[in-house]
């Protein structure tokens, strides 16, 4: 990516005013999205794409975000820092403006910026909005400025506090979140990692540094820096799986003011992993970039098969999903004003990015393939497996889909059904072995509660194609009784339980199966967990008897807990509960299926790391030893609970 610097003034009147400051501590989640850990993490990503900006125009290439002892954040920049002179039209210092009014920023004229990330120009004056307190330190022109503020007032004027290098620019920005508005305030390290990384690949050349001051034996820093931009993201993406090929191919070019830069190469697993970024923000639901890069894909494939004779003329075209199998594809595009649809930014709108994208994809995709042949012809042939497997699999589904009443399909024969047709108020226990699915199948509120015992381990759909996937007979079990349909053909309005819970044992082979499950659905069934359909029970370990008195605890601390109260002697009776066939129904009803007392976990997931999701998939349940191994190290702190 080339970062020529934007030939317009960038000073005090480039910072533009819209309106005031209550609102945001008023209904913060319009601005944030939430209160939660997610919101208080983005108010780091609003500073920190300020930064990146800078780092777009031409401007900035270090940016060092800390976490503090005290849990506030620094972020630091070497960009030309945020203008310090007079607003003509508030008659306040721009970096003031920037700070305590909303939507004012340098992204609105078209002067200050070329591209940014940042577009509504409420980043730095929410952040500012929702913080206890907020310090700015501007250097410019040899001079250190420095401003505070409180809960988004202004303490004291913009002052000078000291001297720099008259060379040095730069901006550094500390905050302290509001404790009254965040339901949480402690910085996660692993969630800034993950999303900083990202944006050190999608900005070329650009370093960010992360450092944690917190832990006791020492600061922990992360340093990320990518000369290869996103062709590194690829390599680093498809690490868990094996490459068909070496090359990461890369297509960059300008169209219509619309840069554009894709890196793709294709691995042997069967998923299709492509995300989408404009202006290095994340695009989760897609948009015109995304369809204009299938478009050019499916293209220059089906020419370059026909033409060098690898499809006969009497075989259909390869489908855009099939060339799509196991590929792995970042489609960055950089435009001066995009238009999203939805506040949430998730999907771009502007239809020039289609033309753009698929135009450079077409043009260099052909030349790459025409001087590789040995890469196409592996693709190809991939892709024609890929193509059978999906008729194999469509023939399979038409067999699954669940007919109306008329076609006598039934529901599978092992579902016990509940009553009530509302899908509201319905829901479904999958249940790992017969012997725990009687005690469901007695214990159940026939009404509301459905049961659908699965016999062994379901198969691993992330080392398995369609064909295989729909020959599954437990597999083919749920998608029936969930009445969804799978992968194209999913239809949530369909779905005849809104609660799906996954019930296993609390020992390993109930995680391994609870986990493949989560494979399936995450991967076919994807809007089951976006939408917060998928739980999962959370049975006891222990049951303490005394004095004909019955205790439930759900963990070893709980289980102290409990002792300290009834007392430790030795008319204690402890059973540890190694599955759920050892319980019968009335304790199962009791402790696992009771809305009244029962625990259940919500399975959610954050469309903003949906490529750090894909890779965890990959890395558990794909083929590669070496990096799940890494990942067991790395994540074996976080262990509780160990079935040893």
């Amino acid at each position: 990516m080339s970062t020529e610097k934007v030939q317009h003034e960038y000073g005090a009147d480039e910072i533009q005013i819209l309106e005031g400051l209550e609102a945001v501590r008023k209904r913060p989640g319009m601005y944030i999205g939430s209160t939660s850990a997610r919101g208080l993490h983005h108010l780091v990503y609003e500073i920190v794409d300020n930064s990146v900006d800078e780092a777009l125009a031409g401007f900035c290439d270090s940016i060092y975000v800390e976490i503090n002892k005290d849990n506030s954040i620094t972020v630091t920049d070497n960009g030309r820092g945020i203008p310090v002179g007079i607003n003509h039209k508030a008659g306040i210092p721009a970096v003031e403006v920037v700070f305590t009014v909303l939507h004012a920023g340098g992204k609105f004229g078209g002067g200050g910026y070329k591209v940014s990330g940042g577009l509504h120009g409420v980043g730095a004056s929410v952040v500012n909005a929702l913080s206890n307190w907020l310090e700015v330190e501007i250097c410019n022109e040899g001079k250190i400025y420095k401003q505070r503020y409180e809960r988004g007032k202004v303490i004291n004027k913009l002052e000078v506090i000291g001297e720099c290098d008259p060379d040095k620019t730069g901006t550094k920005v500390t905050f302290m979140p509001d404790d009254t508005i965040f339901e949480e305030t402690v910085f996660e390290y692993d969630v800034l990692k993950r999303r900083l990384r990202e944006m050190a690949f999608l900005t070329r050349g650009l370093k960010i540094v992360l450092t944690d001051h917190r832990p006791e034996d020492g600061d922990v820093e992360k340093s990320f820096h990518y000369e290869g931009g996103i062709k590194e993201f690829v390599t680093y993406l498809n690490r868990s799986s094996t490459p068909l090929y070496e090359d990461v191919i890369y297509c960059e070019g300008m169209v219509n003011n619309v840069q554009v830069e894709v890196a793709m190469q294709h691995n042997d697993s069967y998923t299709d992993n492509t995300y989408g970024f404009v202006n290095n923000i994340t695009t989760p639901e897609g948009g015109t970039h995304i369809v204009g890069f299938r478009n050019a894909l499916t293209k220059t494939f089906n020419d370059y098969a026909r033409k060098n004779k690898l499809l006969k003329d009497s075989e259909p075209n390869l489908s855009g999903e099939d060339i799509r199998e196991g590929l792995t594809a970042i489609v960055s595009v950089k435009i001066e004003e995009p238009q999203f649809e939805g506040q949430t930014k998730q999907k771009l709108g502007n239809s020039e990015a289609r033309g753009a994208v698929d135009n450079v994809v077409s043009r260099q995709l052909e030349i790459y393939l025409e001087q590789n042949p040995s890469i196409a012809k592996t693709t190809i042939e991939k892709s024609v497996l890929a193509q059978r497997a999906r008729e194999a699999a469509r023939k399979a589904r038409d067999l699954t889909r669940r007919k109306s009443a008329l076609d006598g399909m039934s529901l599978p024969g092992k579902l016990a059904d509940c009553s009530d047709k509302d899908p509201a108020n319905c829901e479904i226990y999958i249940v790992e072995g017969d012997s725990a699915g009687g005690s469901a199948k007695t214990a159940r509120d026939r009404a509301t509660q459905a049961i659908l015992p699965l016999r062994g381990k379901i198969l691993n759909v992330e080392k398995a194609r369609l064909d295989k996937i729909y020959a599954n007979a437990e597999i083919k079990a749920m998608i029936t009784a969930f009445g969804t349909g799978i992968h194209d053909d999913f239809d949530i309005s369909k779905l005849r339980y809104h609660k799906i819970i996954i019930m296993a044992d609390a020992d390993v082979d109930g995680a391994h199966i609870s986990t493949l499950l989560l494979t399936f659905m995450y991967r076919f069934m994807h809007e089951l967990i976006k939408q917060g359909y998928v739980y999962l029970a959370k049975p006891p370990l222990f049951k303490l008897e005394k004095n004909k008195k019955i205790l439930y605890a759900y963990d070893e601390k709980e289980l102290d807990k409990i002792l300290q109260e009834v007392g430790r002697d030795s008319n204690n009776k402890i059973q540890r509960y190694k599955g759920l066939g050892e319980m019968d129904a009335e304790q199962l009803w009791e402790t696992t299926m009771d809305p009244e007392h029962r625990i259940l976990e919500k399975v959610v997931m954050d469309d903003e790391t949906t490529s750090e999701l894909d890779l965890t998939f990959t890395t558990l349940m794909g083929d590669k030893v070496e990096p799940r191994r890494e990942f067991i190290e790395e994540n074996a702190k976080y262990v509780q609970n160990l079935d040893i």
